[in-house]
């Protein structure tokens, strides 16, 4: 049984079937990877994962609860974070006040740029914070302002973030997406440091094969909304079926 279970789900916009049938086991503990040519329902899923669609039919289960009909902010709360395709930080304060806010919000319940008003002279939340950017090799741009930074780092404090909630399950939508090779590999180090040293259970939705084949220690594929094969990273790579999806896609 996995720590985040998907069952049977259907979703369709209008006449268009964007989910058919998907069945999904994501073990605790390991870094999971879903794959599949454009169109083929990736964000779709993770979406109906963290509450911003609902799947027509079928279950999602995460840590033995059902996500259908949960907010995002309660999906949050359950111990799911999400990192976008595009950072989502707050730009014009420092590396370190957009760090304490998450931390805020665990605490307190809150998650707001009002928060860094409340927090900055919070010893407890200040130490947290701190530890974070110790934790993403980050302590020495505290004091940046985050509009400022390389999108590398960007996705590096976004991480930073996500893990000051202290998250079961981190969500990634295409975390290399518009970086240089040199960032990309920087943010490979960086994901399977996280998984090493923490256990969090992560799922990466990604195009690029060089950071699947880098992280994955288990890959679904994904084609035309529906999963044609779910395996080891080894047993993927030239599999037919996964041949055929990509035929003519994009990689």
């Amino acid at each position: 049984m996995g720590i985040l279970e998907v069952q049977n789900v259907n979703k369709s916009f209008g006449g268009l079937k964007a989910l058919t049938n998907v069945n999904l086991n994501v073990e605790e503990g390991m870094i999971h990877a879903i794959i599949g040519p454009n169109g083929a329902g990736k964000s779709t899923l993770l979406n109906c994962f963290v509450g911003r669609l609902i799947p027509d039919t079928g279950a999602v289960t995460f840590d033995g609860q059902s996500l259908l009909g949960k907010k995002p902010h309660e999906i949050n709360q359950t111990g799911v974070s999400r990192v976008f395709q595009t950072p989502e930080i707050f730009s014009d304060l420092t590396v370190l006040e957009n760090v304490m806010i998450p931390c805020f919000a665990k605490r307190d319940g809150a998650y707001s740029l009002n928060a860094i008003n409340s927090v900055r002279n919070e010893k407890d939340i200040l130490e947290k914070a701190e530890q974070m950017l110790v934790d993403v090799n980050m302590a020495d741009k505290r004091d940046m302002v985050a509009s400022s930074m390389s999108r590398g780092d960007k996705r590096r404090l976004e991480m930073a973030m996500c893990l000051s909630q202290d998250p079961k399950l981190l969500l990634l939508d295409e975390p290399t997406a518009g970086m240089a090779r040199a960032d990309t590999n920087n943010t490979i180090e960086l994901l399977a440091e996280i998984q090493e040293k923490r256990h969090i259970t992560m799922v990466v939705i990604e195009h690029d094969m060089h950071v699947v084949f880098s992280l994955a220690q288990k890959i679904s594929v994904l084609a035309q909304g529906t999963v044609i094969v779910e395996d080891l990273p080894d047993k993927i790579k030239g599999h037919p079926k996964v041949q055929e999806a990509y035929l003519g896609g994009a990689h």
